[in-house]
């Protein structure tokens, strides 16, 4: 059953008359006609008797009449809430983004969001996953985004999308040292210099929970160098001062170009969950509908 076919009806059966109803609905004739047509077929039934002067109402018509103004009615309703659903969410919305997710992952959404709920003020700030649950507890954010669990059991956290981690060499430092070979030992991996991000990062949790769990030590990593952005440790790795451990999102046109090349470490996967975590029992309209709106366009 067509929705604009029963509003023809409706109104045509109110007025039984299909030159007003034209009129009314800004239609031609014909196409009040066609429209009311149309939907008798799909009901296969008659739902007016027609002569030269009026039209009236079968028992069909009747029936379907007593039903459509509660459907009409609870369309127009629907769309009413939704209208006002969407101009009441206003306010402030801080967003505490990990690097990672503020740079490479968030971004993309920002807009989307900001089209649909034009009255929400929103700022997003960088911190590592350590400072934002800080931020959290003392209400300076509002909801956070972060690359690993937490165990803060007054904070609500939930996965909303899957990353993978990978490790990276320049193409100098690469040809150089491993003849074409893209799969190193566990063993290997602790002689190999590394840039890693700062204690802390969301990042560098994962890289030690995930040799943890495959039974090596991540303080016999071989660390050279610690830095606070993506963008430089890419940048200190392209220079050929050693390898990283970074989001593939962050490095996907570095490794098209064939500036960077990646490697894989024998017999592990470096995957991990990007998080939001928030206050829920403090959680505001703004925020509810920014985590809402993620979740639904990262199924």
């Amino acid at each position: 059953m067509n929705f604009e076919h029963l509003k023809v009806f409706y109104t045509a059966a109110n007025k039984k008359n299909f030159s007003e109803t034209a009129k009314i609905l800004h239609l031609s004739q014909p196409s009040v006609s066609s429209q009311i047509r149309q939907l008798e077929e799909s009901l296969n039934v008659s739902l007016f008797r027609r002569t030269t002067k009026k039209v009236s109402l079968t028992a069909e018509g009747k029936l379907l009449y007593q039903y459509a103004g509660k459907i009409l009615e609870l369309v127009n309703q629907t769309k009413k809430e939704i209208d006002l659903l969407s101009q009441s969410v206003h306010g402030e919305l801080i967003i505490g983004a990990s690097l990672t997710t503020g740079e490479y992952f968030l971004p993309y959404f920002l807009g989307q969001y900001k089209q649909e709920y034009p009255h929400v003020d929103l700022t997003m700030k960088i911190y590592n996953s350590e400072q934002i649950i800080e931020k959290l507890e003392n209400e300076e954010i509002n909801v956070g985004f972060i690359e690993s669990m937490i165990s803060y059991s007054h904070l609500h956290q939930e996965a909303i999308m899957d990353d993978e981690l990978v490790m990276v060499a320049s193409k100098q430092w690469f040809d150089s040292s491993f003849d074409e070979e893209e799969t190193i030992t566990p063993e290997e991996l602790f002689s190999l210099p590394i840039i890693m991000r700062e204690q802390g990062s969301g990042t560098r949790q994962v890289v030690e929970e995930n040799l943890r769990r495959n039974d090596l030590n991540p303080s016999k990593l071989n660390i050279i160098l610690e830095l606070e952005s993506t963008e430089s440790i890419k940048s200190a790795v392209e220079s050929g001062m050693g390898i990283s451990i970074i989001s593939k999102s962050a490095v996907q046109k570095e490794m098209k170009l064939g500036i960077l090349k990646a490697l894989r470490i024998k017999g592990i996967r470096l995957k991990r969950y990007f998080y939001a975590v928030y206050n829920d029992q403090n959680l505001s309209l703004p925020s509810e509908s920014f985590v809402s709106f993620i979740k639904e366009n990262t199924k």
